[in-house]
């Protein structure tokens, strides 16, 4: 009866040991960092890794959370006196200074939710930035928007599901102001095939990792002069939609 159990023991022992390797092997090819997990607490300094649009997601139910984060940000803003009524009820939207530098909106009255806000912020330093730099040797001063808030549902039908603008929860970004005065155009510069149209691209693939929905003239004409960017809640999945 010894025997047996021995052996059945040293089998589980091999496949444990078999396991246990493969999932050290995992986890060194993957190599993941802090915005990898999902139980960890949002940094706007770490890289952004898989969790990251998530953990931003679930900063919509979490006000004070977010305005907490907002404020360590650095970021001189205002938050907004709650406004709207039902479904375009607004009750965290933030108006970033004008002139400061961290997150460089334009008009400066646009007034994203504090979701929003945050995921810009990561969005700008890790992403535009860097782009910035790297792709057309100069920083972006300005950001040039169509707004965030906006009443409405889904393409202004008259019913359907509500769009993520009426609560604030999006943003739409038609262009980029560099440093050095250069202008870059979601209309005018998406199929150039020179370096502002690389860029482009690369800000909205940057953009797909942080925000719910990414969409671009690629998915539309509706779509041809600016990026939208929204943080629609997709339930424990957290799939994404990039265009």
């Amino acid at each position: 009866m010894r025997i047996p159990n021995i052996i059945g023991l040293a089998r589980r022992l091999i496949w444990f040991a078999i396991v246990a390797f493969a999932l050290l092997v995992l986890f060194a090819w993957l190599k993941p960092g802090r915005e990898d997990m999902p139980w960890t607490p949002l940094s706007l300094s770490e890289p952004i890794g898989m969790s990251t649009g998530r953990k931003i997601v679930a900063l919509t139910d979490d006000r004070d959370q977010c305005l907490a984060l907002l404020e360590g940000s650095g970021l001189d803003f205002t938050p907004s006196e709650p406004f709207g009524a039902d479904q375009c009820r607004v009750e965290d939207a933030v108006r970033a200074s004008s002139g400061q530098p961290l997150l460089p909106l334009a008009p400066a009255s646009v007034a994203p939710s504090c979701p929003m806000a945050i995921g810009l912020l990561i969005w700008q330093a890790q992403v535009v930035q860097p782009q910035a730099q790297e792709i057309l040797g100069s920083r972006v001063s300005r950001i040039e928007t169509f707004g965030s808030y906006s009443c409405r549902r889904m393409y202004g039908r008259s019913e359907g599901a509500w769009s993520e603008h009426s609560t604030a929860d999006a943003l739409d970004v038609s262009g980029f102001v560099l440093e050095d005065g250069r202008r870059i155009s979601v209309l005018n510069d998406w199929f150039g095939g020179d370096d502002k149209a690389l860029f482009l691209k690369r800000v909205r693939d940057g953009a797909c990792e942080l925000f719910s929905t990414t969409l671009s003239p690629d998915y539309n004409a509706a779509h041809a002069d600016h990026f939208h960017f929204d943080l629609a809640n997709r339930g424990a999945m957290g799939w994404s939609a990039c265009r």
